[in-house]
């Protein structure tokens, strides 16, 4: 199972990115797909999932400002992100788990400048 994410880059605080997650090598459309980020010197931390039936759970730090999608045909999830802040710096990893198994994405930098 292979996970490419991109779609980071650097934006001013009030704007917006749109990440994208495309999977390779299972049955993406079963799959609860995830986004999680990793500020420096901080933990990794879930900013939200969707799971196969498209339920969605957000971070409280991200509610009505990130929209997290699929599209099983293109195997591919999505994270929608608006009215950015610096705070939200940090890099984006896409996560799923086959048979109990975690798979990551490589990782797409987020910069929100002030």
């Amino acid at each position: 199972v292979q996970l490419q994410e991109s779609g980071g880059g650097l934006v001013q605080a009030g704007g917006s990115l749109r990440l994208s997650c495309q999977t390779f090598g299972s049955i993406f459309s079963i799959n609860r797909m995830g986004w999680y980020r990793q500020a420096p010197g901080k933990q990794r931390e879930l900013v939200a999932f969707i799971s196969s039936g498209d339920i969605t759970n957000y971070a409280d730090s991200v509610k009505g400002r990130f929209t997290i999608s699929r599209d099983n045909a293109k195997n591919t999830v999505y994270l929608q992100m608006n009215s950015l802040k610096p705070e939200d710096t940090a890099v984006y990893y896409c996560h799923t788990s086959v048979r109990f198994v975690d798979y990551w994405g490589q990782g797409t930098q987020v910069t929100v400048s002030s």
